[in-house]
Parts: C-alpha cells; structure tokens; sequence
C-alpha cells in the first residue's frame, strides 16, 4: 500500500514504514466541465419503515478517462431536507465492498436527531455493480452453496478443493465481466461521488461511511479535498494494508472477538449449561465443529457454515443470545435445527446472493497487489492459525481468488491529507473487522480530524447504534462542525454499552434484523 504523498512522509514512515505519493492520473480532479452535469429526476420509493424515501438515477463514465466512453448507471435514493438552514447533501454508504446503501439513506436519516437530519439531504447509492446499479456483477451463482469443503485443509484434498472454487469463481468473473472488472475499484467508486456531487449541483458535499466506506470516503477526499465539506469515518480500514495485510490483522481481532463471546457464553452457564470457564466452552465449540465437518447438520451447516454463522457474532453482540442458544442444543440436546436457522438467517448471507461477493473480490482484488503464490498464502495462514483458528482459514478462501484474478492489481492511493477541513473518525478499541489500528493510523494521516474511541467496545459500527455518548459526537459535528479536541490519541471517550444479557425465554432463531443497522452494514469488511 502506497502510505503517505511526500509532502507528509515523516509521520507515516513510523505507521507503515514505507511512503509513496499518489500518481499523477489518481490524484488529478475531475474538473465540474469533464462531465456533462445531469439533472437528477426523483421519484417515490417509499417503503413502510422510510415513508418518505425517493430514488433516481445517473449515469456516469465506465471510465472515468473517457467521459464520453460507455456509460453505467447508479442507483441513488433519497430522504430530502425540510428545514429552512440547509447544509447540502450527505452521502452515506454501508462498507462492504459490495454494500447496497439505498436502505442506509432512509436508517441515517431516522436515526440522527430529527432538528439534524432535516438540514441535509440524505443521499443512499449502490456503487458501481452493486445492487439495483447497473451493470450489476453476478459472477457465479451458487459459489457459497453448502455444504462447502471445509475451510481448513487438512489434507491435501480438501486444500485442492478450496482451491478449485477459489480459481474457478477467479474465472468465471473474468469470462462473464471482462468489459467491467477493469473499472470496478475504489478510485472509479471514489471518481463516482464527485459524479453525484455534480448531478446535485452543488460544490462540496457531506460524506457519512461505515466500514470500507471509510476507505472510500478518505479516498475521495484525497482526489478531491476541495470538495469536502465535512466527512464522517465509523470503524476505520486501515489505508496502509489494503488488502492482503488487513485481512491477516483481521485473522487475530476476530479470534478475540470470539473468545470475548466464548467467554460470556461461560459467563451465563445458568443460562447454557456450557460451563463457567471460558477455555472449555471454547473446546466445545471445536469439538462441535469437528464434529460438524464429518457430518452436516441439516445437509446445511458443515465446518465452513459454523464459521459463517459465528462470524456476525464477531460484528455484533446483539447476536450472541441466539447464537449462544443454537451452541447449547446442538451440543446439549443434539438438536441441530436452530444451528440450521441461525445459518441461514445469518451466515448464508453469501450463499443467497453472488452480487455482493462478486463486488467485494473486484474491488480488493484489483484496488492493490496480492501474493499471486500460493506458497506464500499457505505459509502466512498457517502461521496465523496457530494463533487465530476461528477465522483464519474461512478468511483467506474468501479472499482466495485474488491469488488468481483474472486482470491487473493497480495500486493503492495514499489517503494522507492536510487540504481538508476538520474530520471525524469513530472507532471501537475492539473492533474485529476493521480493528482499532485503522482509526488511529488514519487519525494521523487526515490532519485535523478527531478520533472518538468507544473504549472496550466490540461492536463494527458503533454510531446511531444506541451509544448517547458517540450519537451525541456526531449530532453535533452533523449540526456545526464542532468536533471534540484532546491531547492523547482519541480526542474523546465513549464507554461501550453492557453486553447483552441472555434473553428472558428462548429467544427467536438469530437474525440480521436484530440490528437495523447492522443489517445494513452486512458482514466481512
């Protein structure tokens, strides 16, 4: 990852190690004349939970070189502003890659303080690909189908047969999407807000992201500081690692997370039955996925289904009271069926829909370099997981088909900037997915901004989730740009919220809906 523009190498060789700028073309603006502004036409798409929610369309340049070349269209939604003082359009997007944020424009604009969202207009959008975005990628349905090998190849044949889907699905993009994989990437998706920003008719615009949207945020910011008017980063990617390296981290944070549930599991043994020492609770749930990975419960849920399932637990604490009672009756009763619910609620997320995973591989894989040796994957996740089983190996499958990808990696784009007006990053210090590294190191890379931490915190995505303490942060940088400064690394400081307790009777199988928000956000980056 190219870490820092030369201009402010000396602080970023101590994060990263490493300084490159941003190449010329990256980081030339596209000028309001590039493009031919096009009047966006609104129309009703209210839905019961956001009655007054409006969607459009725009076009915009596959390639953004060309602007006259071959046009895609973007899905936009839309909750308008109603109060007299107006402060422009906010842009809010869900991470992924491959996240839908229609949805997310009607949630934000619910949950701010009403006096606050009535001062913007909400503004929701499918990336490139995503979604109701046209094209949308799908590059072959069925990938996550169960019951998949198991995640950890144990054998020569198991790994030879997660190899085999990785290179296959590798290939199936590049015979299905060669015309698009070329331009599904983070600096196309960065050069399509300012798209936006030139169809509302305004010259800088508000940006709110979660997860990887964070990520894209600081990489429009980058092409175009002069732009932003204010930016809101939630759970930060770490820029310096995109993306091999993140993925390694995760490996580690999502190990503890799992072992931070496994402990409240033993924490409410009156409630399981699964013990009181944490460590034995975990061997528990080893054995019932090895257990798993001879036989399937359901003809659904083998070994690599288990890792689906606990995975959002990893996001989300919200979910552990179900999950905890699907763990109890396959090991206690050996009743399968809740796993099988939990699966499907939860962890099937890939397997009902390619489109998601088909954005998240084009975009890491073609945003920056990945070992193409598969020596050299085998050795790093090996090593990891002797320190990190849970996720470690389901994690590099995943990404596996960048070891394979079908056209040229670019490379990353330094996020370092002095040229913005004060930002605000949230980050929990606990955080799995995007672990707290990111928003400290990002901290430092967007001069001025200010970090708020949630300290002891778990949780990926952590405002407008029932925290006053961040909400209230965030309510008023959205209302004047006041944002909090402090003299250590975190410029404030939010306690997390208790862990939940186990539900008074049987709680209903897991579900995404649990969270509206976290619903939205989906799971992995």
């Amino acid at each position: 990852m190219t870490r820092r523009a030369v201009a402010l190498c000396g602080a970023a060789v101590v994060l990263a190690g490493t300084c490159t700028a941003v190449s010329a073309e990256a980081s030339t603006p596209r000028t309001a004349d590039t493009v031919h502004a096009t009047k966006l036409t609104w129309k009703n798409c209210a839905t019961k939970d956001y009655p007054v929610l409006q969607c459009a369309s725009l076009e915009v340049p596959l390639d953004h070189r060309r602007p006259r070349g071959r046009q895609i269209t973007l899905a936009l939604s839309r909750v308008p502003h109603t109060a007299g003082t107006y402060q422009g359009p906010l842009l809010v997007n869900p991470g992924g890659p491959g996240g839908s944020g229609l949805t997310l424009a009607g949630f934000v604009a619910s949950s701010l303080p009403e006096e606050v969202a009535a001062q913007y207009d909400v503004i929701g959008f499918d990336p490139r690909g995503v979604g109701a975005s046209r094209p949308a990628l799908d590059c072959k349905p069925g990938h996550f189908a169960a019951v998949r090998p198991d995640s950890v190849p144990t054998t020569p044949a198991v790994e030879r047969a997660n190899l085999t889907r990785a290179k296959s699905f590798a290939a199936a993009c590049g015979k299905k999407h060669a015309d698009l994989l070329p331009y599904i990437d983070t600096v196309s998706a960065a050069r399509d807000l300012d798209a936006i920003r030139q169809a509302l008719g305004v010259g800088r615009l508000n940006y709110f992201g979660y997860s990887y949207g964070t990520y894209l945020g600081a990489v429009y910011a980058r092409l175009f500081p002069e732009r932003v008017r204010r930016l809101v980063l939630d759970s930060v990617v770490s820029p310096t690692d995109v993306w091999y390296d993140v993925n390694q981290y995760q490996n580690l944070a999502f190990n503890d997370r799992h072992r931070a549930f496994m402990a409240w599991v033993a924490e409410h043994d009156e409630t399981y039955g699964l013990g009181t020492d944490p460590e034995r609770v975990e061997v528990k749930w080893y054995a019932m996925r090895a257990a798993l990975a001879k036989k399937p419960t359901g003809g659904e849920v083998g070994a690599a289904e288990l890792e689906d399932t606990y995975l959002p637990g990893s996001y989300y604490n919200g979910y552990w009271p179900s999950l905890a009672e699907a763990f109890a009756a396959y090991v206690i009763d050996k009743n399968g069926a809740p796993l099988v619910k939990a699966y499907r609620n939860l962890g099937a997320v890939d397997a009902s829909g390619d489109n998601g995973y088909s954005i998240y591989t084009s975009v890491e894989c073609g945003d920056a370099a990945w070992p193409r040796d598969w020596r050299q994957w085998r050795k790093d996740n090996w090593a990891a997981y002797e320190k990190a089983p849970f996720m470690t190996w389901n994690n590099a499958w995943y990404n596996a088909p960048c070891a394979f990808w079908p056209t040229a990696a670019q490379r990353p784009v330094s996020i370092a900037n002095g040229e913005l007006p004060p930002a605000l990053l949230f980050q929990a210090t606990g955080d799995a997915a995007t672990p707290y590294v990111g928003g400290v190191s990002v901290h430092h890379l967007l001069a001025r901004s200010s970090l708020v931490i949630e300290e002891g915190g778990g949780n990926h995505g952590i405002t407008l989730s029932g925290n006053a303490c961040l909400d209230k942060h965030l309510a008023r940088y959205l209302s004047d740009g006041t944002v909090p400064r402090g003299q250590g690394v975190a410029d404030a400081v939010c306690q997390a919220l208790p862990d939940p307790k186990p539900a008074a009777t049987k709680a209903a199988p897991a579900s995404a809906s649990g969270s509206t928000l976290h619903s939205l956000l989906g799971f992995r980056a």
